[in-house]
């Protein structure tokens, strides 16, 4: 995966602002001119917070639109259809911060499940689990914020995707690692 410059992470989050400022206020939204690598298909997740707790996330954990297109679907779904949160209002804008996370393809882990700890680096590695048709996502910040080592992080997969802590230790359940690279709107 080509890494985005800070310039283009810079880019990226002020394209999730504009999205949302634009849409919350009424108007309709359209994609500006960016540079190439938004042309790029990419998987894209868009985290908003407010005062430091969580107010949205929802992504596109495969490549499956161009980063720039992605980066704006993300960026609404985060602020209108996380099934946690009521939607945001435009006058919360002011106190929303963003984060834009560019995710890596996933790779599936091709090791003994048993061994599936060892294989998942924190801080580094993202994770989605699947199985008995359900899946989750963690993305890679979050194990490094709440000090989880792999196991833990497992653990907390299992139960996102809504499956009982454990169940990465079976054969039938498939883990996926990925890398992002975090991008943050500077507070105002």
């Amino acid at each position: 995966m080509i890494a985005l410059t800070s310039e283009e992470g810079g880019t990226a989050v002020h394209l999730a602002r504009t999205a949302l400022e634009t849409e919350l206020r009424g108007g309709t939204f359209s994609l500006p001119p960016l540079p190439r690598i938004f042309s790029e298909m990419r998987g894209v997740f868009v985290t908003l917070t407010e005062d430091g707790d969580l107010r949205g996330c929802i992504g596109l954990p495969y490549p499956v639109m161009p980063l720039g297109e992605g980066i704006v679907h993300a960026a609404l779904s985060a602020a209108l259809e996380d099934p946690r949160f009521l939607p945001v209002r435009a006058e919360e804008l002011s106190g929303i911060r963003i984060e834009v996370t560019v995710l890596s393809e996933p790779e599936p882990l091709t090791c003994p499940p048993s061994e599936r700890p060892d294989h998942v680096e924190v801080g580094r590695h993202g994770l989605i689990l699947s199985g008995a048709g359900r899946s989750g996502l963690l993305l890679p910040q979050v194990a490094t914020e709440y000090g989880w080592d792999a196991l833990a992080f497992l653990d907390h997969t299992c139960t996102k995707a809504g499956l009982p802590p454990g169940c990465w230790r079976q054969e039938s359940v498939q883990v996926f690692t990925f890398e992002g690279q975090i991008f943050h709107e500077e507070e105002a």
